[in-house]
């Protein structure tokens, strides 16, 4: 590369939609390359004409597999329009010179708030007792104010943390001001701080009120919510996961929610997106779920778009950052 921006190839965009449906100028990258080609959503069917000559393609949830980019023999770079990977076989990638880069903590402080957007609609039900007072129950009170299910605080609750990368810990900074306790349990062995105690996967599912979810998604993890381990949680226990569908057993949840065992779910994502018509949880009452849509506030976006700028202008620079292997 030797430092020189190479203005006679293209990046090819699969699934732009996603990630900028409109609000933010793609023409940002012809600082970079002479042409972008944008396809809001590419099938399985359509990835291989779309990238057999390309040198460079960003991809948010389009699959680039080994048998696919092996026939890509242009192929340099690859730039996942997430913090997530798993769509895009690193391994094919780093054995065969083609340099993936992702885009860390854009969504940080987006998802961590959705985590407690699900807290405060659960425990203070406010989505509730405003169809009650435009219902018209609260004109029709004997008294001054107007409620008929027990709200509660989150402060003292215990807030059980499983992974602790950059939204984990975001999480249990917010969960600390707000007077929660925080149980946390990471395979990065960590001592004690006067907020935070560190603890087994097996306490941390005993002992937790709520537990969300906050780490990435590996054999160890896969369905790391299941019958065995629901079943030594506490009655009533919430569940929320806004990190990968793939971390539940929904059979498994459906049957918990069901029983009692699980209180409530708050769930953004699911394990086949979109959301399949037969998925089990679709109208269990007690199970909330939002449409994957946590990462996606208008500044966590534009964090986005302007970094996977950034990203590529380094690597035509001859610099790698953020790069994956």
């Amino acid at each position: 590369m030797n430092g020189v921006i190479d203005l006679m190839k293209k990046v090819v965009v699969l699934d732009a939609h996603s990630v900028n449906p409109g609000e933010f100028d793609w023409n940002i990258f012809l600082d970079c390359v002479d042409e972008v080609e944008r396809y809001d959503r590419t099938s399985e069917d359509e990835i291989f004409e779309r990238i057999k000559d390309a040198t460079y393609v960003f991809t948010c949830k389009v699959p680039l597999r080994s048998e696919l980019l092996e026939k890509c023999s242009n192929l340099k770079y690859i730039g996942s329009m997430a913090t997530g990977v798993n769509h895009i076989d690193v391994e094919f990638c780093s054995r065969n010179n083609i340099v993936v880069t992702n885009v860390p903590n854009y969504s940080t402080n987006a998802v961590s708030e959705l985590v407690f957007a699900y807290m405060f609609e659960y425990f203070r039900k406010v989505s509730l007792h405003n169809r009650r007072v435009h219902s018209g129950e609260w004109v029709k009170s004997k008294d001054f104010c107007f409620y008929d299910r027990r709200v509660s605080e989150i402060a003292g609750k215990t807030l059980g943390i499983f992974g602790y990368g950059n939204i984990g810990r975001k999480v249990s900074e917010i969960a600390i001001v707000f007077g929660m306790k925080v149980l946390v349990h990471t395979t990065t062995k960590r001592e004690d701080t006067d907020n935070i105690k560190f603890v087994s996967k097996e306490e941390l599912f005993k002992n937790s009120d709520i537990i969300s979810l906050h780490c990435p998604l590996t054999n160890d993890t896969r369905h790391i919510i299941n019958k065995e381990t629901l079943s030594i949680m506490k009655d009533g226990v919430i569940i929320i996961n806004t990190a990968r569908g793939q971390l539940i057993s929904e059979q498994d949840l459906k049957d918990s929610l069901q029983s009692g065992k699980v209180g409530i779910a708050f769930l953004d994502v699911v394990e086949v997106e979109p959301m399949f018509e037969s998925n089990v949880l679709l109208g269990v009452q007690n199970c909330v779920i939002t449409p994957h849509y946590g990462w996606c506030p208008f500044e966590a976006r534009e964090r986005l778009f302007n970094q996977l700028k950034i990203n590529l202008q380094e690597f035509l620079n001859g610099n790698i950052i953020n790069g994956v292997s």
